[in-house]
């Protein structure tokens, strides 16, 4: 996985402003995979035998890294596929996207650092009935262990620098920060 991600140029390097409000010196911008359908398909199968065995009957992931994600994994286990996007700063299921009560959902994202996304995609499957069977990543770059109750499955496990930004060496270095993505765009 990783070798694919440096093939494609995923593994950005910089100041970053990562989703969770942390920063770091290295960004994973999983879209430079799905650039080329032929890892998206490869990505979407590794996925779905990990997570087969778990059955669900929808796959769901955050807009935006979680979409083509998402569709990806439910094309390789034949199910139905569909993302939460946020509205007014919160996530939600919308596009006439429904879960039956009860329906066994896996949710899927690009990269999981602190888990909060995900935590808001569970809660909206709750909101809305269903069951989260199963969580899964392209890449865990978490350090501290995942807020999640499911079972979680990734491709690849890095360790990247991750600091808070009261206590950031490219803040004291005055290095530009950016913002490649955000929950809260």
């Amino acid at each position: 996985m990783l070798e694919l991600l440096l093939k494609v140029g995923a593994i950005l390097e910089g100041h970053f402003l990562l989703s969770s409000g942390k920063h770091s010196s290295k960004y994973i911008q999983c879209a430079k995979i799905f650039e080329y359908p032929e890892y998206g398909e490869k990505i979407g199968k590794a996925i779905a035998e990990k997570i087969a065995h778990h059955k669900p009957t929808v796959v769901i992931g955050p807009a935006l890294g979680g979409v083509i994600l998402a569709y990806e994994v439910a094309r390789q286990l034949g199910t139905r596929a569909m993302f939460t996007e946020r509205e007014n700063g919160t996530m939600k299921l919308r596009r006439e996207f429904h879960i039956e009560t009860g329906e066994r959902v896996a949710i899927v994202e690009d990269v999981t650092t602190t888990g909060k996304s995900v935590l808001e995609v569970i809660q909206v499957v709750e909101e809305h009935g269903g069951k989260v069977c199963c969580i899964a990543s392209i890449v865990d770059r978490s350090i501290e262990k995942l807020p999640f109750d499911v079972s979680f499955y990734s491709l690849a496990k890095l360790q990247l620098p991750i600091y808070e930004p009261d206590n950031c060496p490219l803040c004291e270095r005055n290095v530009p920060l950016v913002k490649p993505g955000s929950r809260k765009s």
